[in-house]
């Protein structure tokens, strides 16, 4: 909900707000994101909607659209601890281009915390790694912010 919301609207909401929110979105019929399971345990998330869906990003001068093409945005990533370290992200980057391309989408992009060769805390990487991006196919397009590269998937029909 963070790209979805004005700043301070998610911090009036975050928790159950936020939670609430994402649930009446689901009910209404909306996919905000893709979970993966390991057996009948779901283990990660990765959050992709058309990026119309994430007004703060028109709002970024980070995130700031490269031109004028439709795309959609890969906002977020959760995975389990348990499944850390084993390549989720990257297969959850896969199964985003494939659910793109089925809802007819050119181009997939994401907006990766690049660390510039430091370690950094799990939490502060939700929006994934430049590495995971490469390992799935998708390539460098902007960097408005030594941190902060912007990642894109062009889909072959």
């Amino acid at each position: 909900m963070f790209y979805k919301l004005p700043h301070k609207d998610f911090h009036l909401l975050s928790g159950d707000g936020t939670h609430q929110m994402q649930k009446s979105l689901i009910e209404q019929g909306l996919i905000p994101g893709i979970l993966a399971y390991d057996g009948q345990k779901p283990v990660g998330w990765i959050a992709v909607e058309p990026r119309s869906a994430y007004p703060r990003l028109a709002r970024s001068r980070v995130l700031k659209p490269v031109d004028q093409a439709e795309v959609w945005s890969v906002t977020c990533f959760f995975t389990a601890r348990s499944h850390r370290r084993q390549g989720l992200t990257v297969e959850l980057l896969r199964e985003a281009v494939r659910y793109v391309a089925s809802q007819g989408g050119k181009i997939v992009e994401g907006y990766p915390v690049d660390p510039c060769g430091k370690s950094a805390p799990d939490v502060f990487v939700f929006t994934g790694l430049p590495s995971a991006f490469i390992k799935a196919g998708f390539s460098e397009v902007a960097r408005f912010s030594p941190t902060r590269p912007i990642f894109r998937c062009v889909l072959t029909q």
